[in-house]
């Protein structure tokens, strides 16, 4: 009897369970409601689901695969990392080096068009307005006691742009790339649901209503030129934005060239489906329960929906604006596409303005300041990488 106690005891001691903190089974718990959020509630499931699985796995105890002590300090000790190191450690330096989310750019500039920005220069108003929920949130996060770093990774959330907000927090605040990272991808999922309101509470039906002229038709010679200009001037203004805007624009050189379709193809197919499972699982292994489960992670959640909705505001307001100073033929609610979830944000405009007048066609309107928000996200990520980094 003694030797059959002695086998089970010894078991349980070899097992991970007697090592186990209670911390880690709400981890897990949490992975399992991203899971349910993102295939049973479809919220931003590309993304949601792998970073919920990392999550899953890097808080399995004795699995080894991801150790934050690898990358505690500036220096990288890479020859740790690639013999020490789990699957998670690995790939986490696709993260370090910046690879994972400049390639996603590559992509999403491969898919976006500029037509509507180039026909209507005034959405890049529109776009940069919208990034005032960025500064504003900068500075309640400040106040809060955060450093100025992890404010500035915090306020990157207003931008409703996930490649970028991972891209300056691990730059500025690694530390707090999990849950950053899970508040910027849940709140573009959540736009449809924290946009509408805002936008009937800051507009008249009157306003709502607007319908505004058709787009004039842009040459391919503009759309070609547009990325290189745009690249140019970014780099020689905010040199610490060139990356984020570099690949996006030459991912859109490419589509717009005609001239390699097969590089276009592999860059918003292959290319960005491998990137966008690696980026996942790695952001949710960052997720630890010492990261995650603490005061600030609930900060940053509250600090993330106040700077998405003061973005939505501030870019209706100066809808507003342009409303009075055009002549009342610019909709407000384009205004509101400012923030970079695209094309979702620009959908959330025609549909609202749909349901004033259900022949009011919005959408191109609002795909202007939808992809000026992408450029103006990335741009407001220079700046704050410029002023605090190191």
């Amino acid at each position: 009897m003694q030797v059959f106690i002695d086998t089970i005891v010894g078991l349980w001691e070899n097992s991970v369970f007697s090592g186990v903190e209670p911390l880690q089974f709400v981890m897990l718990g949490i992975s399992f409601v991203l899971m349910y959020l993102a295939i049973v509630k479809g919220y931003e499931p590309l993304l949601l689901l792998p970073i919920a699985f990392g999550m899953m796995l890097t808080n399995i105890p004795g699995g080894g695969m991801f150790h934050p002590e690898f990358f505690a300090e500036k220096e990288v000790n890479f020859g740790q990392v690639l013999s020490e190191g789990g699957l998670l450690d690995i790939l986490y330096l696709g993260l370090k080096l910046q690879i994972f989310p400049l390639l996603i750019f590559l992509g999403i500039g491969s898919m976006t068009d500029f037509g509507p920005l180039i026909a209507n220069p005034f959405s890049f108003l529109l776009g940069a307005a919208a990034q005032a929920g960025i500064f504003i949130t900068f500075l309640g996060a400040s106040l809060l006691g955060f450093s100025m770093n992890e404010a500035a990774s915090i306020s990157i959330i207003g931008g409703a742009d996930g490649p970028t907000a991972i891209w300056l927090t691990t730059r500025l605040a690694p530390e707090m790339l999990g849950p950053i990272a899970v508040a910027a991808y849940s709140y573009m999922a959540l736009v449809p649901v924290i946009q509408p309101p805002v936008m009937r509470l800051l507009t008249t039906p009157k306003e709502r209503a607007v319908k505004m002229r058709q787009l004039r038709p842009v040459s391919k010679k503009e759309k070609i030129i547009f990325p290189i200009v745009v690249t140019a001037i970014v780099g020689f203004i905010i040199p610490d934005a060139l990356a984020l805007v570099g690949m996006l624009m030459m991912g859109n050189l490419l589509k717009e060239s005609g001239m390699v379709d097969r590089l276009v193809k592999t860059a918003q197919n292959e290319l960005m489906n491998i990137v966008v499972i690696m980026l996942g699982v790695t952001v949710g292994g960052t997720a630890t329960a010492a990261n995650f489960l603490n005061l600030n992670t609930l900060l940053i959640i509250g600090l993330g929906l106040a700077a998405f909705v003061a973005g939505t505001a501030v870019g209706v307001l100066f809808g507003k604006l342009m409303y009075v100073l055009g002549g009342k033929k610019i909709n407000p609610l384009i205004g509101s596409a400012g923030v970079s979830a695209v094309p979702m944000a620009a959908r959330v405009s025609q549909k609202v303005g749909q349901e004033t007048d259900p022949s009011n066609h919005l959408l191109m309107h609002a795909m202007g300041p939808n992809v000026a928000g992408v450029i103006g996200s990335a741009v407001a990520a220079g700046v704050m990488l410029s002023l605090f980094g190191n």
